[in-house]
């Protein structure tokens, strides 16, 4: 038998939000529109007390929750410039991933 986490043990997604004063938070979510939602609603991280969050500027799919926490940590860890040579390295349309999902 099957365990039922099988099937979206690879639904994780890590993240960053480009935030109202150019900081940039890092999270991990299994659904990356409705985690964004939070953020915007004031359901999501205490880091969102005192600035917005204006848009995911960088994601990556496929990681199973314990690969999405190492490397949120790993990303975390990056200088805010190491973060944005990530962030304009990648090429796919993050705001189109979001809005289709």
């Amino acid at each position: 038998m099957k365990n039922a986490l099988a099937s979206t043990s690879a639904n994780w997604t890590v993240y960053i939000i480009l935030c109202s004063n150019n900081s940039l938070y890092t999270g991990i979510t299994n659904n990356l529109p409705r985690r964004f939602n939070q953020h915007c609603s004031a359901r999501g991280a205490k880091y969102f007390r005192g600035r917005q969050p204006v848009k995911v500027v960088y994601a990556e799919d496929g990681h199973d929750r314990s690969s999405a926490s190492k490397r949120e940590f790993a990303i975390k860890r990056l200088k805010h410039a190491e973060k944005l040579l990530l962030i304009t390295s990648t090429t796919n349309n993050i705001e189109a991933d979001i809005s289709e999902k």
